[in-house]
């Protein structure tokens, strides 16, 4: 945690400066408030439009947490059956890269028409964008087993079974947080997609709603929103990663840096 705040305050310069210049050309070229809103004008209305937006943004979220672990557990179980059997590698693997070809966007409004407007075609678009990287990533982590530990253990008489438990997967576990966190951030933009469609809450839905009505500083809000559930989802994953890989070793980069 220590070393993402001290990596972490260029980045948040960066951005600060960009707000400055933002906030002063605004005001010297009198732009409409309508048309792009001064950074001020934003916050304010983030603040007092809270009442607004705090049920939209909890439906989000509960949207988010549900679609991405169904959209996770899919992926690791898709990884694992087409690690362990071959055959349903040689024959799926390809229809896996050709489903990601498919735009999100448009294969969105057939969900509707065949799921209705409920809860359930947004959970398949959430899934759809998450079970992927979390699958390829997961398949090329148990290709980094290491092949010499792999044959003692055959010669010592390990079963598959404990082949894949006791070394595979903890190999593998770099990989998985490494889709994980890709999943995170693209939970959050398959739910907003998802809303746009159909939907009686939600960001999306603020977000169309504010943009109908020309509310431009709400639309900035919004999307300032996302961006934050993006970044929140993606630190809770960098959390579990350092909780659960505790033996990873440190990257030669992070080690000179601390000498």
């Amino acid at each position: 945690m220590r070393t993402i705040f001290q990596k972490g305050w260029r980045p948040a310069l960066v951005l600060i400066l960009l707000f400055i210049i933002w906030e002063i050309c605004t005001n010297i070229f009198e732009i409409q408030k309508w048309l792009l809103p001064a950074p001020s004008q934003v916050i304010a209305e983030a603040i007092s439009g809270w009442s607004v937006y705090s049920g939209h943004l909890l439906s989000t979220i509960k949207l988010i947490i549900t679609g991405f672990l169904i959209g996770s557990s899919i992926g690791m179980v898709v990884a694992i059956c087409l690690h362990l059997v071959p055959f349903l590698r040689q024959a799926f693997y390809p229809l896996l890269i050709i489903s990601q070809n498919i735009p999100t966007i448009v294969l969105a409004p057939l969900l509707v028409i065949w799921f209705g407007f409920g809860m359930l075609p947004k959970i398949i678009v959430i899934t759809l964008v998450c079970f992927f990287p979390i699958t390829i990533a997961l398949l090329d982590g148990f290709k980094t087993t290491n092949r010499d530990l792999m044959h003692y253990m055959q010669m010592a008489g390990a079963s598959k079974r404990q082949i894949f438990w006791k070394l595979e997967w903890p190999h593998a576990l770099p990989s998985l947080f490494s889709g994980l966190k890709i999943s995170a951030t693209y939970s959050v933009m398959g739910a907003v997609i998802s809303e746009w469609l159909g939907a009686s809450e939600g960001i999306g839905v603020y977000m169309t709603l504010a943009s109908s009505s020309f509310r431009t500083d709400r639309v900035f809000v919004a999307i300032f929103l996302i961006v934050m559930l993006s970044l929140l989802f993606f630190a809770i994953i960098i959390g579990l990663e350092k909780m659960v890989i505790k033996w990873k070793p440190k990257e030669e980069g992070d080690s000179n840096e601390s000498s």
